[in-house]
């Protein structure tokens, strides 16, 4: 079955969905999501979005800041360009019905977090995407230009070689037509054409054992791009977040956001040491990457498992006000923020590599747009500062729309583009099979390719991955298709990348941390 639009989105996170409804007065949009539409790594941030709009704030602090974390690698044209657009983006949001919180006397009440020098965070208690989330679900839902197909899974892109042409890896005129899409319900493969294809569909925290990812995080529109011979990098730059909470029965793990030590939380080890200042004078206020390698050096030494976020010194009333959602989750588990520390872990929060885009979310291959955590922009170089994600996302879905609706007219819809290939797939997949296989790609990319990593650890990574690749892609050409082999490969390609590219960087930078490369004193 074949299916036409002006404009394919896969994935329906904010980035997505914002592109979407600026592209729907000008064509047909539709989006591919394999659950629900709200089901995304959006819903799931709990800190806010950050932007300039009150003194002494500026767009130069924010500028400044950002290439700070970034450790050297940022865009900077990137980096001030979404800072200077950022408030405007700000603006749509609560002209979409996105609520954010305010003083009593209607100043909105902005946060700190961890390498902010202001209070620049726009936030909803602690659950500010899902307040996102559910405003911008509402107004897709309602807009008549935009066709929803939840629970359909984006397989592969549809580019020049579907009809025999020979492409050649990381030339530029490739050319995307859409997507080959699962639907989940029916098992057959639907062909979706578009005159333009944005890929919105997150990273890839399920790459390791703890995440704060949903399950969804498998790495979809990355891996697509690479098999389509896309330009794909940053994959080394894994953010860990410093703070999840410690419950190993728990997946994905449940964050506990950075604002709250931006509130005046502080980081202790398990003597009840303020341990912080030894690593950073900012103390539990320092960029992710540096907090969560303390972390990580601390929790080696001392052979513990977990160590304590500490807010038992601030007013219990304006804690349980401020985090109303952390405070339900620590109850749940009989814990009080006020009277008890919160046993907190680091986890595989955010991937800062991607999709290589120019400054409208072009990618390398023609027709073909990402934006949010699926793309590499420059904004966040070798560490994303906090908050910077969600407006990255919809400063760049917004160049994309304007993008992609001048070029509409030049481009139509492709012909004569064959089915999906089912021929020899006639087993179904043994499900054991590719379990074991994710099992075991999440413990590879956790023990050597984590927080710290060597030379070694990421040759043994390597060779154990190509292994479980080989294994992988003989089951896939010889099963039936199904979403759950299909996230497999597409981790498997996400790790692959992640591994090849933090081998081929021979320095610790930011996010990538390798002992054989020592850091200069930080």
């Amino acid at each position: 079955m074949e299916k036409n639009y002006d404009f394919l989105v896969i994935g329906s996170g904010l980035g997505g969905l914002s592109f979407a409804l600026k592209a729907a007065p000008y064509g047909s949009v539709a989006i591919v999501t394999k659950t629900k539409i709200e089901e995304t790594n959006t819903r799931y941030a709990q800190g806010g979005i950050a932007a300039v709009t009150y003194q002494p704030d500026s767009i130069e602090k924010h500028v400044r800041d950002t290439l700070i974390a970034g450790d050297g690698l940022c865009d900077e044209a990137i980096v001030r360009m979404v800072a200077e657009e950022a408030p405007a983006q700000i603006e749509e949001l609560i002209k979409w019905g996105a609520n954010f919180d305010k003083h009593s006397d209607g100043r909105y009440r902005l946060a700190r977090e961890g390498g902010h020098s202001e209070n620049r965070i726009f936030h909803y208690k602690d659950s500010t995407g899902l307040e996102i989330q559910r405003a911008l679900n509402d107004r897709v839902r309602a807009h008549e230009n935009i066709d929803i197909y939840e629970n359909h899974f984006a397989v592969d892109l549809i580019t020049q070689h579907h009809k025999g042409r020979l492409v050649k890896r990381y030339l530029t005129d490739i050319e995307c037509y859409g997507s080959y899409v699962l639907d989940i319900g029916t098992n057959k493969v639907l062909k979706f054409l578009a005159r333009s294809t944005l890929i919105s569909t997150g990273g890839a925290g399920q790459l390791y054992v703890t995440t704060t990812n949903p399950e969804i995080a498998t790495g979809d529109g990355i891996a697509m791009v690479y098999r389509a011979k896309g330009i794909i990098d940053n994959m080394e730059f894994v953010q860990f977040h410093p703070t999840s909470l410690y419950n190993p029965a728990e997946s994905p793990s449940f964050l506990i956001t950075e604002a709250m030590r931006g509130f005046g939380c502080v980081l202790r080890n398990q003597k009840g040491e303020e341990f912080m200042k030894k690593y950073d004078e900012r103390g539990s206020l320092a960029p992710r990457d540096i907090v969560a390698r303390a972390i990580d050096n601390e929790l080696k030494i001392s052979g513990n498992e977990y160590l304590f976020l500490d807010c038992t010194h601030l007013d219990a009333h304006e804690l349980r006000t401020e985090f109303p959602h952390i405070t339900e989750k620590c109850a749940s588990l009989g814990l009080d923020m006020a009277k008890d520390m919160i046993p907190v872990v680091p986890a595989a929060h955010y991937l800062c590599g991607g999709i290589k885009v120019n400054d409208f979310g072009y990618s390398s291959i023609n027709r073909l747009y990402a934006v949010g955590e699926a793309s590499s922009t420059g904004l966040h170089g070798a560490n994303r500062l906090a908050s910077n994600s969600l407006i990255e996302a919809i400063v760049f879905a917004d160049r994309a729309a304007k993008h992609a609706i001048e070029r509409m007219s030049d481009y139509g819809f492709e012909k004569d583009i064959p089915d999906w290939d089912i021929s020899g797939t006639t087993h179904n997949e043994e499900m054991i099979l590719i379990t074991q296989n994710k099992r075991e790609v999440k413990q590879i990319l956790t023990n050597y390719v984590g927080i710290v990593r060597s030379d070694l650890r990421l040759e043994r990574a390597l060779k154990r991955l190509e292994i479980i690749n080989r294994e992988t892609e003989e089951l896939y050409k010889k099963s039936r298709i199904s979403k759950d082999i299909c996230e497999l490969r597409n981790l498997i390609n996400a790790g692959y990348l992640v591994i090849k590219m933090a081998q081929a960087r021979k320095e610790s930078r930011g996010l990538h941390y390798n002992i054989d490369y020592p850091k200069k004193k930080e």
